[in-house]
């Protein structure tokens, strides 16, 4: 495992998970990528009041760290792909990544269905398979927020059923990717922050 490679305030904040050395092939072969990652992770902080506020379109978290890798040249990108067969053109579409640069996608499931985690990992999989991408990263939360939730009166809004390290990590291990090296981040307790009273 790899994940050693990782700065101990990430590894201390987050709950991480990598699949086929992913850490080693980001830190070597995307030195830039990789930095920026870190950078985001070491500047997220989880506000009590991005939690409290009314959901709209993008979560207050989602939208800090599109935003914080949108400024480093992410972009949130469509991927045009089809199949040829005896000369016959079919479109094979793949889902809309919320970040990507230089073949790295990142994805942010902060609070959606789980069966959304089927759908990165599938469009990781057929992205890796096409050798549009390298590495998959999701940074999504870990189960232990939930008493968060449940203390703030959030807990229906974020049940069992919604996107969490507990039911991301038995998918990849089921081969949810495939070949395609995933590394997950997991926002835990210790960035949580009472901004409000």
């Amino acid at each position: 495992m790899s994940i050693e490679l990782l700065p101990g305030s990430i590894r201390d904040n987050y709950e991480t998970y990598e699949w086929k050395h992913a850490c080693a092939i980001l830190k070597e072969d995307f030195p830039e990528e990789w930095k920026n990652i870190i950078s985001v992770l070491s500047e997220f902080k989880l506000y009590k009041s991005w939690i409290t506020s009314p959901g709209g379109q993008k979560s207050k978290i989602s939208d800090f760290i599109d935003s914080y890798l949108y400024e480093l040249g992410w972009v949130e990108k469509d991927f045009s792909t089809k199949v040829v067969v005896d000369g016959v053109s079919v479109e094979t579409p793949t889902h809309r990544v919320d970040c990507f640069k230089n073949r790295i996608a990142l994805e942010i499931e902060w609070n959606n269905k789980d069966p959304f985690y089927d759908r990165d990992l599938n469009n990781f999989r057929l992205l890796f398979d096409l050798r549009a991408i390298s590495v998959g990263v999701i940074i999504t939360r870990c189960d232990e927020l939930q008493d968060i939730f449940k203390n703030l009166g959030k807990g229906s809004s974020y049940g069992a059923s919604t996107t969490h390290m507990g039911k991301l990590i038995p998918r990849i291990e089921g081969g949810g990717g495939a070949g395609c090296p995933i590394l997950v981040f997991g926002i835990s307790k210790n960035l949580y922050i009472e901004d409000e009273r």
